[in-house]
């Protein structure tokens, strides 16, 4: 685990580092991806067959290429109550942020008598890309589902790899809540291929959306421009930011949080307090030693882990917008956390107050826990209700704006060289 202190003298060499350092998988898996990708497009559901095959252990031809809306249902009916309220909560709260984020059209006429505006609308379908064996999480189901649905996406699909035919019935179930249309058994680079081109079986899509491993994400780099993806996501990574009035061990439990999900996640905790950097630091061990994903978070901590020490913690906020993290947590006072929070340019999601962890936007706030990482917040967003609709602008004129605004459009028409854009607008003048 790395610990700085910005006092020291080789400080900025160390943070640059710190800053540049990539914890993408090193495995280039570029040319892996571009061959699946023209083997589903030249062969289609049979090299979907052979592929799951081998990656998964599944035989699509015996066992079922599809999960059906009647199989969902029953998973749900059969969570357990505490488990089925959980979801339904964290349901309504999505669907409830998402709906606020619709975005308006707009048409008006401009003082020349030019009629304009932009009509907003969904695409027509969407694939929503779900992890599937060990890594099955209902919630980021619903965090993807819920905004196509909200957006008015009237064929949302999804895939979800069932290695050795296992299917996480949680996961099930939240399909069922958001309100998925079709489930196919494919995961890997393959099933980004069959959404954006199609296969016998699978009808295309238009965007997809989602987390996966690093041949998932390239995947989805490759098939950009084919169809729309909501981003390249990166391992997970946190940056708290906290005072010494918080317990060591909330803190602890919040860089952990992040830690456990893979060894190149990243947890970084900045702090004014070299005294409590330690008490945190012991916290982490003391929770590794009995964490059940102990073997995970303890590779993630110790390669990738830093504690970095600022004379204030206002002296941190440019470190923290330099890192852009996907996660950037204020655990100090609200009044404090309100001004720190005011010098935050770049960051995916910000948690403000001591009794407000990470986790909770994981699963039950309501914002989309779909953030950019790898630094991308400093010019992307979260996945949002946006990612499934496009804007069409319109334009209307009657001769009497035309007559306004033509006599310019023709003078920049043949100062560009275009007589036949210029000719256009002229012989309706």
């Amino acid at each position: 685990m790395l610990r700085l202190n910005i006092a020291q003298p080789d400080f900025a060499v160390k943070f640059d580092r710190l800053v540049n350092g990539r914890r993408e998988a090193d495995a280039d898996v570029s040319t892996i991806v571009a061959q699946t990708i023209r083997d589903v497009r030249a062969r289609g559901d049979i090299a979907l067959l052979e592929l799951t095959e081998r990656f998964d252990g599944f035989d699509l031809a015996e066992q079922g290429w599809q999960i059906s809306a009647e199989e969902c249902k029953a998973a749900y009916q059969a969570l357990a109550p505490e488990l089925r309220d959980a979801l339904n909560l964290a349901a309504a709260r999505i669907k409830a942020y998402h709906k606020a984020q619709l975005p308006k059209d707009r048409d008006y006429t401009d003082k020349e008598g030019v009629r304009l505006g932009a009509r907003w609308s969904a695409v027509d379908a969407a694939g929503i890309y779900v992890p599937g064996g060990r890594a099955a999480y209902p919630s980021s189901l619903l965090m993807n589902a819920i905004p196509a649905k909200v957006a008015g996406v009237g064929r949302l699909v999804m895939v979800t790899p069932t290695p050795q035919g296992e299917i996480n019935q949680t996961v099930m179930a939240a399909a069922h809540l958001a309100g998925v249309d079709e489930i196919w058994r494919l995961g890997g680079a393959q099933a980004v291929a069959a959404l954006a081109y199609g296969t016998e079986q699978i009808a295309p899509v238009d965007v997809i959306t989602g987390p996966g491993n690093a041949w998932v994400a390239e995947a989805k780099r490759q098939v950009y421009g084919v169809v729309g993806i909501d981003m390249v996501a990166g391992p997970s990574e946190i940056i708290v930011v906290s005072d010494a009035k918080n317990k060591p061990e909330w803190i602890a439990a919040d860089l952990l949080s992040q830690s456990e999900h893979d060894p190149t996640s990243q947890s970084i905790l900045f702090t004014d307090d070299a005294s409590y950097a330690d008490a945190v630091a012991a916290a982490v061990d003391a929770q590794l030693a009995t964490l059940a994903t102990s073997k995970v978070a303890t590779e993630s901590w110790r390669a990738n882990g830093a504690i970095i020490i600022t004379k204030t913690l206002e002296e941190a906020m440019p470190l923290v917008n330099r890192l852009a993290g996907e996660h950037v947590e204020l655990a100090v006072d609200d009044a404090r956390a309100e001004k720190l929070f005011g010098m935050i340019r770049h960051a995916g999601s910000v948690f403000l107050g001591r009794m407000t962890p990470e986790a909770i936007g994981d699963y039950v706030a309501g914002p989309n826990h779909v953030l950019p990482t790898g630094r991308r917040a400093r010019f992307s967003s979260g996945l949002s209700v946006l990612d499934f609709m496009k804007r069409t602008s319109f334009i209307g004129l009657d001769k009497k704006a035309l007559k306004a605004i033509g006599p310019a459009a023709v003078t920049l028409a043949e100062a560009e060289g275009l007589p036949a854009h210029a000719a256009s607008v002229k012989v309706r003048l």
